[in-house]
């Protein structure tokens, strides 16, 4: 039974808790154990298994070291005292042991609920003085609360050595109130069949009036010195003989700005911290000067100290020069900078005096470290997260802690996180993303080397546990001098403690950072371990936002660059090149089209979707698809963006309801297509809120022609325009979206001049006429996406087309028979005449029974030959099955079965009706 408070606490058998024994077997045995629930075994215990066998420390029989000459009159002994004789009172006929250990694990007081039962014990484990530190004692509560510098709770097989088996233990670090390092060691031991919950609650309590009673303690000694201050009385600080207004400190914060208020607590620190007799000068914010005097004070118990005082100017005080903070002396010796501060500050009726801070220069020391990281937070919001990038994000926390917080860091991120993607198992598939520190020459592994940590390693540990992991001695740190014994040895000549953190964002392990320390300053403490993981905590969560971002960016551009064509179509009519170039932070809704058409001709498409994102980009891929059907149905530029239009409208209606129907389109977005005929040589094209093409002539001059402007996509309702120009061959035909001359930082016309200096090369290809263009054209760091069209043209040679103008009589079938089977003897094509024939026979006679006006019948040779027959009606055929019982109807089912590929196109003055027929290899 355990006494809690006026409750007694019934203690049964533990259960559970008596440890993992059938794991730790297996880990002996050197079989993989594994941690977590399904292992058997806690992940900080199985480290400190893996750092005892790594230590080679043996089960049994270790020899624990004794220091002698433990001070029973310490700061930490004093404060602890009466604490542990409460809880032996509390556990007294109990065998509960209380211990308390210093930093380092050296036992400095012992209580026992029962005195019999501590005979059992080994004789130097009776008084204080032996070290209980891990790497002499095994997993034990003292060593592991050192280690992982929280609560710790171990149970019977959790114990490494064989001795600890029986019992259980509680451990809890005790923190210094002003430096908030850790002092000591609470611990509670017991048989393990008298663990119980509550005994967490006691063991914290216990920890917390310890550190209490330091505060006190150190209240009694700042007031002692604030006496011995007051005592001395305040002429020799420099009262001014005509007497000045003295106020106190309550006052004096009173009157005060609160950044005047808190710069001058600042320098008081910064005074106190040095403990010499010293003077500054601060500049208010409302004018006046503030000097701040500090001397060294002793109070009657001996407590050494300092006194800081401000004095308050309306002008400038007459001192020889303005003192400062570097001018003063060693403690207890003059010099000048006694001299100016005492007794000759040159003070006048009109000042205001009062003393602003008093004690021993280490809690000036800590008041300053608690500024600089309160600053260094605040630093660290404005500095990390500024881009959507990873690795500028993981760049942004090293160089904030670099060298406020840490000499050097190390960032290691999974491939997967660097791909946008969240990791599986980020403790198997890391790689150094950063290295930073205060110079190049330090031996870590480089950036992009892959990291294989041991289990052993700080840096694993705090993937376990999720929390940071302190070394404050990396001489002593065996799982992490066990990684890589060479290396290690060699960064030791550099660095001297390590923080590893795990960067955690929404349960999810990004990374590891680790902070170390050289040689020269302090090594890391709690308040360091506590202000790492603050850092990487928020810059986890702006690397998260920029993997999530990553992989949103990833897959838009995956699925845009998927609905772009892969390639161009094969045809004569010209050689083509494109480029797709997309903005830096999200991907937007531009795309390009080359579309083969009949009679040789082709078109060409650029667009471009308003707004970024996965809408955009699916948006896109729907209006391309419905782009290249309008146009391989042969309508002409205005009446595809036309249907375009009326597609946008309906999208915006199914998107945003039946209100978006009027007005501005919601979705929006621009469209620019332009149809090339070789055999012509002229281009017809029509835009919808496009930028104009440029067009180069064979001669180099670089025109943009004046088409007409046409509305943006989704108005609804309004006409396009077509326009045609002429286009010979050799010229340069270029399509391009407003990213490519949209900029911010530049004028539109300077974008236009370096377009028409980028083309005026008519000796290019395509592609390099492409790229010359990205490279002068294109901003840096593009905001939005870039698609980019150049097409040079080719002419069909006259001699490879014939053309027959024919009257609507049947009469000339036979005539236009036989003047296609002369022009495909000239041009060597004799074994596709009967075809040809048949062919031109049927769609001759379809003409000229369902069509009017007179007939031109075209056969052009290309990659195929083609026939056309044209004629005034607007009619246009349809392809049907004629029953047996029919005798006609089977003229374009035969078309249909012997050319490749038939079809019909308007046009102004009537429609074409055309069918092509395979050459075969040429």
């Amino acid at each position: 039974m355990i006494q809690r408070g006026a409750e007694p606490i019934l203690v049964g058998l533990a259960r559970g808790d008596i440890g993992p024994a059938f794991p730790r077997e297996r880990f002996l045995e050197g079989e993989a154990v594994q941690g977590g629930v399904q292992g058997g075994v806690r992940n900080l215990i199985l480290n400190s298994w893996q750092r005892c066998r790594s230590l080679g420390l043996p089960l049994d029989g270790m020899e624990l070291p004794y220091r002698a000459g433990v001070d029973p009159e310490s700061r930490l002994v004093r404060a602890a005292g009466p604490v542990l004789d409460r809880l032996r009172a509390r556990f007294m006929g109990s065998q509960m042991n209380i211990s308390l250990a210093d930093g380092s694990g050296m036992v400095l007081l012992r209580r026992f609920g029962d005195e019999s039962w501590a005979r059992t014990l080994p004789d130097v484990q009776r008084v204080p003085g032996f070290v209980f530190a891990e790497r002499f004692a095994g997993t034990n509560g003292i060593g592991l609360a050192l280690v992982e510098r929280q609560l710790i709770q171990v149970y019977g097989a959790e114990h490494f050595a064989e001795r600890g088996q029986a019992n259980g233990c509680r451990a809890i670090p005790v923190h210094d109130p002003f430096s908030g390092r850790v002092e000591g060691i609470l611990c509670l031991g017991y048989p393990r069949d008298a663990s119980h919950p509550a005994l967490d609650e006691v063991v914290r309590k216990a920890a917390q009036a310890i550190e209490w009673r330091l505060l006190e303690e150190s209240s009694a000694r700042e007031r002692a010195l604030l006496r011995a201050y007051l005592g001395t009385g305040r002429g020799r600080m420099g009262e001014p003989s005509g007497g000045g207004q003295a106020i106190g400190v309550d006052t004096l914060v009173e009157r005060l700005h609160h950044h005047d208020r808190m710069v001058i607590k600042e320098k008081a620190a910064e005074l106190l911290s040095h403990a010499q007799r010293a003077a500054t000068t601060v500049s208010l914010s409302d004018g006046r000067l503030a000097t701040l005097i500090s001397r060294p004070t002793t109070s009657a118990s001996g407590v050494e100290g300092v006194a800081v005082e401000a004095v308050f100017h309306d002008r400038a005080p007459a001192l020889p020069r303005r003192p400062d903070i570097r001018d003063h002396a060693a403690p207890g010796r003059g010099g000048p900078a006694a001299e100016r501060t005492s007794g000759t500050v040159g003070t006048t009726d009109d000042q205001a005096r009062g003393l602003v801070l008093v004690g021993e220069p280490e809690v000036g020391k800590y008041a300053l470290a608690a500024r600089r990281r309160m600053e260094l937070l605040s630093e660290a919001s404005a500095r990390i997260g500024t881009t959507l990038d990873v690795r500028r994000t993981a760049r942004e926390l090293a160089e904030t802690a670099v060298p406020q917080l840490a000499d050097f860091v190390t960032i290691d991120l999974p491939d997967a996180v660097l791909r946008g993607e969240e990791p599986l198992d980020p403790r198997n598939d890391l790689r150094r993303a950063v290295v930073h520190g205060i110079h190049d020459d330090c031996p870590f592994y480089p950036v992009a080397q892959r990291i294989d940590y041991r289990p052993t390693t700080p840096q694993l540990r705090c993937v376990n546990t999720g929390m940071a992991i302190l070394e404050p001695d990396l001489e002593a740190a065996a799982g992490w001098l066990a990684q890589d014994p060479e290396h290690t040895g060699r960064l030791l000549a550099h660095v001297r403690s390590l923080i590893a953190v795990p960067l955690i964002a929404r349960g999810v392990v990004l990374g590891i950072a680790s902070f170390y320390r050289s040689l020269d300053p302090a090594p890391f403490g709690d308040d360091d371990r506590s202000l790492a993981q603050e850092l990487a905590t928020r810059a986890a969560l702006s690397m998260d936002n920029a993997r999530r971002y990553t992989r949103e960016h990833n897959m838009v551009l995956a699925l845009q660059r998927s609905l772009l064509p892969h390639g161009v179509p094969d045809q004569n009519a010209a050689e083509v090149a494109h480029r797709y170039l997309p903005a830096e932070s999200r991907v937007g809704g531009d795309w390009y089209d080359v579309i083969a058409l009949p009679g040789t001709r082709f078109g060409l498409v650029v667009g471009d979707v308003a707004g970024h994102g996965l809408h955009s980009a699916a948006t896109m891929g729907r209006l391309r698809t419905a782009a290249r059907s309008f146009a391989e149905l042969d309508f002409p530029p205005d009446e595809v963006l036309t249907h375009l239009d009326n597609l946008v409208v309906r999208l915006d209606r199914e998107e945003h309801g039946e209100g978006a129907a009027e007005g501005f389109g919601i979705i929006g977005a621009t469209c620019l297509y332009a149809v090339y005929d070789p055999t012509s040589q002229r281009c017809t094209m029509a835009r919808a809120g496009h930028p104009p093409p440029a067009l180069v002539s064979p001669d180099g001059s670089v025109s943009f022609p004046d088409l007409p402007a046409g509305p943006p996509l989704g108005l609804g309702g309004l006409p396009f325009e077509t326009a045609e120009i002429e286009a010979p061959e050799n010229s340069q035909l270029v399509l391009y979206t407003d990213g490519l001359i949209e900029d911010r930082h530049r004028d539109i016309d300077v974008a236009l001049d370096q377009l028409r200096d980028a083309l005026g090369h008519p000796e290019r290809t395509p592609e390099d006429t492409c790229q010359a263009v990205l490279d002068a054209v294109a901003p840096a760091h593009p905001g939005d996406d870039i698609a980019l069209l150049v097409a040079r043209t080719h002419a069909l040679a006259p001699h490879r087309i014939a053309t027959w103008d024919l009257p609507a009589d049947p009469a000339v079938v036979s005539e236009v028979r036989a003047g296609a089977a002369r022009r495909l003897a000239d041009w060597g094509l004799e074994e596709v005449s009967f075809v040809v024939e048949l062919v031109l026979s049927e769609l001759v006679a379809n003409a000229i029974r369902h069509g009017t006006g007179p007939l031109r019948v075209r056969l052009l040779h290309d990659r195929n030959l083609i026939c056309e027959v044209s004629d005034t009606s607007s009619t246009a055929p349809h392809l049907r099955r004629a029953a047996t019982t029919d005798e006609g109807g089977r003229g374009l089912f035969l078309v249909a079965q012997l050319a490749q590929a038939w079809g019909t196109r308007h046009t102004p003055d009537g429609k074409v009706i055309w069918a092509e027929c395979t050459l075969g290899p040429p």
